[in-house]
């Protein structure tokens, strides 16, 4: 099978399987989505949901979130991991986005990443999310199972790699939705320790589930 067929029957599994794919975040606006995945870095979903409906209650503006503190801050996200970081980025962000972006989210990579707490998954997923943008966050469950199914070959050994490669060989309409694909299939079947090979549907092309067999 050839890289082209790997994608296409890939696609059309998660298209079977997963036709609705989005964030199980919950936010309302793209200034609660952003929070919300500054505080996912390392941390479950589930967890971030329990926390941000006051946070976002009591912080709803940009201007809101600038005038406090990471003390303050740090007392309603305490339960995640790396809270004293996070509340620190989380003022500071706010700060920015008051004094740099009118309060507004900006949309384009470079911008996102100017402020605090923002790497480049957590840019690529806000401007997929807010701004329907065709781009691929690669976080643990994305280069785990992008590698596993080999979708992307072992010489991609960065998170940047495995990005540029799956951009390269998805369609550009898909590529917001394959970063919610792998994810999901991360996070519920091929998941770190003990992947349910079993229960999977790509079973039969997975790179990994191939040298099971064999």
């Amino acid at each position: 099978m050839n890289k082209q067929e790997l994608y296409n029957q890939v696609i059309a599994y998660f298209q079977e399987t997963r036709p609705i794919a989005e964030t199980e975040l919950t936010y309302k606006d793209p200034f609660q989505l952003l929070i919300a995945v500054i505080l996912s870095a390392q941390c479950t979903d589930k967890r971030v949901n329990m926390i941000t409906p006051r946070l976002f209650q009591d912080f709803p503006t940009p201007e809101a979130m600038a005038a406090s503190t990471p003390d303050v801050v740090y007392e309603y996200i305490r339960s995640v991991s790396y809270p004293n970081n996070k509340a620190k980025h989380l003022v500071k962000m706010a700060q920015m986005l008051v004094s740099d972006f009118h309060s507004q989210v900006p949309d384009s990579l470079e911008d996102l990443m100017k402020l605090p707490g923002v790497g480049r998954k957590t840019a690529n997923v806000i401007q997929s999310v807010v701004f329907h943008k065709a781009t691929m966050a690669v976080d643990t469950h994305v280069f785990r199972v992008s590698h596993r199914i080999g979708l992307v070959p072992s010489s991609c050994t960065t998170p940047l790699a495995t990005e540029k490669h799956l951009v390269k060989n998805l369609p550009q309409s898909l590529i917001g939705k394959a970063h919610h694909w792998l994810i999901l299939h991360g996070r519920y079947i091929c998941t770190a320790r003990k992947p349910k090979c079993n229960e999977c549907g790509l079973n039969g092309i997975c790179k990994e589930s191939l040298k099971i067999i064999h």
